[in-house]
């Protein structure tokens, strides 16, 4: 099989390999002058395929799930917070309700000839 050759009586496991990868990788990021930036791994986040429609869907049932907590935070305040700062932040949040219902009235355009 191609690739190298076995160091010792047997071949190395995948998890092997990983590791003395790792480790030379992390001796080669030591051993580089502090002007070269380490090498940087980027992972690939997944596409999303929903439409914008049902985008605008999640994103305001999103909104209204969190204002929903943030009523029920309000409502289950105990007395002594019932004047304090946090109470009107939650009331300044909780303001927010009536533009989010308007948010979820809105009727997005479809586009490309499907409205």
């Amino acid at each position: 099989m191609p690739g190298p050759k076995p160091q010792g009586d047997h071949a190395l496991t995948s998890a092997e390999r990983m590791r003395r990868l790792r480790e030379k990788r992390k001796a080669e990021a030591e051993d580089k002058p502090p002007d070269k930036p380490a090498v940087v791994i980027r992972y690939r986040h997944p596409k999303d395929r929903r439409s914008r429609l049902e985008q605008w869907a999640n994103a305001v049932n999103t909104l209204t799930k969190c204002l929903d907590r943030y009523q029920q935070w309000r409502e289950n305040l105990p007395d002594s917070l019932v004047d304090s700062a946090l109470a009107e932040r939650l009331d300044a949040m909780l303001e927010l309700r009536d533009l989010v219902d308007e948010l979820s009235l809105a009727d997005p355009p479809r586009g490309f000839g499907r409205d």
